[in-house]
């Protein structure tokens, strides 16, 4: 009742607010266009419920972009923002790539696969040790895309870490944690391409920049927050250590009630299946054959858009990942199929349920997708982003441009739910930037380097950390939906891990590359506490689990 009443009086106030300002259209990126992610995060949070939040928030960003006309506005939420979301072909492809995938998962659990897969990986480790550290190294085999890497470890693993009785939250926070850093850092994914281009075109005119993907190489060890993300997930799952939310989730769930798990909508009925190498064939196959055709599609979309050889970034950077990754999980889908009714020797009626049972798991986080998506599309007309940058990066100085363009980037991909969204608005500003106030400050050239290569670094990593803060992010979403776990809930876990490592990162990343200190130093420093720190956190549950 409480938290109804404090969310009512939040919405209230801030239609208020936005209702004293529309008398007469807004001007770009006025202060009134935080609104709408204020509202829907804010209201997400306190009440724990993910789509009417979303659907209010977005109503806010329709009420101030049609000023007087609260009725229209309304409409508007369905016929304008809703509709362009669903038909953006980009959103349409992932929206039928993740109903794929979930179709080929309700296929395996149909025909017994999964359990193969969990004899498979309890033959590595039997432990909630072993278990914490295999479903780190899954995230990080899967390294040249986050949405395939979410969907494929959240769905392959969740019965295994059910069994270790690893708690949905934190499997969705390794998930969420690995996929999004480990792409973004590998030398070979799908963000290489996008971000190297960004790079090329922010640098066109500035002397002594030199070539992009070398800037973006060397800008590597200055991605502070996501190596620090990487290294904090692991040194959690050594411990068994937690602290705040996720102490007290995995440790009901050690106890055996996992109060972050979202009932399976795949049903748990399996068929009879040959046990052994059989059974795993039936699941790694077909999940085998979605990763290689990713990375074959990638390489052949790439080149076929290029015409020319070049070099693997950039055919990959060039390739239609969405086509690609659609493509790939119907493969996924059909071999699923043929394999249980083949070897599996599941009936087709059989099959076809556990597909429909699939897709029926996907809806929800679907429709939860649509509407960040909605949002985003709001947040972009009303200039949230812009507003942010405009109120952060006044009065400058080099010591602390890393610093501030972390801080900016966060948390305009926290407000609108996408890191590469933020990355595209805030490269073309920080790498001018951080070029040409060194240079005017009178820094050395190794300072003025240094500063640059941590800028850059600054506005890439700190979109991830927003992103992952960001109950409206997609590859939240879809972390929370891969993982079966309840979305607030992955979030709110999430989070203090989160702003522990962008903690970790601004103290000895950006604060010290303001200074010229290379980037190895403050990573040493940074690993080493982040190796130790969780070992002070309170135990959450060790051991072998019973049964």
């Amino acid at each position: 009742m409480v938290r109804t009443v404090i969310a009512a009086g939040l919405f209230f106030g801030v239609v208020s607010a936005a209702w004293a300002s529309i008398d007469s259209p807004l001007p770009h990126a006025h202060w009134t266009s935080i609104l709408p992610p204020l509202v829907a995060i804010g209201l997400a949070l306190i009440l724990k419920e993910v789509v009417g939040s979303l659907l209010l928030g977005i109503y806010v960003g329709s009420l101030l972009l049609t000023p007087t006309e609260p009725g229209r506005a309304l409409v508007r939420l369905a016929t304008d923002f809703l509709q362009n979301a669903l038909a953006n072909p980009t959103h349409t492809s992932v929206v039928l790539f993740s109903l794929m995938l979930g179709g080929m998962v309700g296929i395996l659990a149909r025909s017994g696969a999964m359990a193969g897969i969990v004899r498979a990986l309890g033959a590595l480790s039997n432990t909630r040790r072993g278990g914490l550290l295999v479903s780190w190294a899954m995230g990080l085999f899967i390294f040249f895309d986050d949405y395939a890497n979410t969907l494929l470890v959240g769905n392959t693993l969740r019965p295994y870490t059910d069994r270790l009785r690893i708690s949905r939250a934190k499997l969705a926070y390794i998930v969420d944690s690995t996929a999004a850093p480990v792409a973004s850092i590998a030398v070979i994914s799908t963000w290489i391409g996008f971000e190297v281009g960004l790079i090329r075109d922010a640098s066109v005119g500035l002397a002594g920049i030199g070539d992009a993907y070398a800037l973006f190489l060397q800008a590597i060890p200055y991605r502070a927050y996501s190596i620090f993300t990487l290294i904090l997930v692991a040194s959690l799952a050594f411990w068994q250590r937690d602290i705040g939310p996720m102490l007290a989730v995995e440790r009901a769930t050690v106890a055996g009630n996992d109060p972050s798990r979202q009932a399976d909508a795949i049903s748990t009925v399996e068929a009879e299946t040959p046990a052994g190498l059989n059974a795993l064939a039936i699941a790694l196959i077909p999940i085998g054959l979605v990763i290689v055709a990713t990375f074959v599609g990638l390489y052949v979309s790439g080149r076929s858009a290029l015409g020319h050889p070049a070099p693997l970034f950039e055919i990959l950077g060039r390739a239609d990942s969405s086509s690609v990754l659609l493509a790939s999980s119907f493969l996924g889908v059909l071999s699923a199929a043929l394999l249980a009714g083949t070897i599996g020797r599941v009936k087709v009626s059989e099959v076809s349920e556990g597909l429909i049972d699939g897709l029926r798991s996907m809806v929800p986080a679907m429709v939860i997708l649509l509407l960040a998506w909605s949002l985003s599309d709001v947040t972009s007309r009303l200039g949230t982003a812009q507003f942010v940058i405009d109120s952060a990066t006044g009065n400058l100085t080099p010591a602390l441009l890393p610093a501030v363009l972390f801080v900016v980037s966060c948390a305009t991909a926290f407000s609108t739910g996408t890191s590469w969204g933020a990355m595209a608005i805030l490269i073309p500003i920080a790498i001018p930037l951080a070029h040409q106030l060194p240079l005017e400050a009178g820094s050395s050239a190794a300072v003025a380097h240094g500063v640059l290569l941590g800028g850059v670094g600054a506005v890439l990593a700190g979109a991830t950390f927003g992103d992952h803060c960001s109950p409206i992010s997609d590859t939240t979403i879809l972390s929370s939906m891969a993982s079966g776990c309840h979305h607030i809930d992955h979030v709110n876990t999430q989070i203090p891990y989160a702003l522990i490592s962008g903690a970790v990162a601004l103290i000895f990343g950006y604060l010290p590359s303001g200074l010229g200190i290379p980037a190895w130093v403050g990573l040493i420093f940074g690993v080493a506490v982040l190796a130790i720190l969780p070992r002070w956190f309170r135990a959450s549950g060790q051991g072998t689990p019973p049964g």
